[in-house]
């Protein structure tokens, strides 16, 4: 029974009773159809125990979405994918960029500003409507890690600072807010803070369904690192290349036959991308 309590071991190791309900919510935003969920919690259901990691549910989970269509299982690694985009932050970086520029904004990557005591590089740029937004990001590659309340300190002092300056020599665009987006969590006094200073916060679930998940699922731009198919040495490859979202591959096939990979596969890897790249059913 679905209300049967079962305790589980978080990847912190922590411990908290399992939730049929978050299990499908996570698979309905797979996209994967009912009678296939039905099936994989029905599984799941089976071979739960007292003690089980949450790393043994989402794998087999994992297992059974690819079993039966790869980009399911492509959807239900969104987290995972998104920690593959390390180890340096600069992926993630862009990735962040090709978010807000299919959001309306006009961006640049790793630009120095001017501030009023010093120089700053800034990660993203955003501009729109005649405003300029700065955007600083911070990727972590540990999942247990948490923004903690320095991290927002530190980056509203640079914003004030770059701030200060733009206000006494830019008239015609406005400064007007700094960004800080992460894809693990923060703490309570980091949102407390951010809050309080007017520092715009995201995470992976923070705000609530505007958090970083939603975001990129609502404009369904999903990093190169989801792939089910390709091998990691092949993500790396096209990462390196500034190759971030699926749809890029779309766009320029050349990176797939740079990389000497057979016809049948290289169809396999566009068929799964094209998958990922359609809004079905929004």
């Amino acid at each position: 029974m679905e209300n049967t309590p079962i305790e589980i071991i978080k990847s912190s190791g922590e411990k908290a009773k399992f939730s049929f309900e978050k299990l499908r919510a996570s698979l309905n935003k797979t996209k994967a159809d009912k009678a296939t969920i039905d099936n994989i919690i029905n599984v799941v259901r089976d071979e739960l125990y007292q003690g089980i990691s949450t790393k043994e549910v989402y794998h087999r989970a994992f297992a059974l979405l690819k079993k039966k269509e790869s980009h399911f299982a492509s959807r239900y690694k969104l987290k995972k994918a998104i920690y593959e985009l390390g180890p340096t932050g600069f992926p993630f970086e862009r990735f962040i960029s090709a978010l807000l520029e299919n959001s309306g904004y006009r961006t640049e990557v790793n630009k120095i500003l001017q501030g009023h005591c010093v120089s700053h590089e800034i990660d993203v740029i955003a501009i729109k409507d005649n405003e300029t937004t700065v955007v600083e990001c911070k990727f972590h590659s540990e999942k247990e890690f948490k923004c903690n309340v320095k991290i927002p300190l530190y980056i509203h002092s640079r914003f004030q600072d770059v701030k200060t300056h733009w206000s006494k020599n830019s008239k015609n665009n406005k400064l007007r807010k700094g960004w800080l987006v992460t894809n693990t969590r923060f703490t309570e006094d980091a949102l407390k803070y951010g809050n309080c200073c007017g520092l715009y916060l995201i995470s992976w679930d923070y705000p609530k369904n505007e958090g970083l998940k939603d975001l990129i699922d609502s404009l369904g731009l999903y990093p190169i690192t989801v792939s089910t198919i390709l091998s990691n040495r092949e993500k790396q490859f096209l990462l390196g290349r500034n190759i971030v979202l699926c749809r890029d591959l779309l766009d320029d096939k050349f990176y797939l036959d740079h990389l000497g990979i057979s016809e049948l596969r290289k169809q396999k890897i566009l068929n799964e991308i094209k998958h990922l790249c359609t809004l079905e059913n929004e």
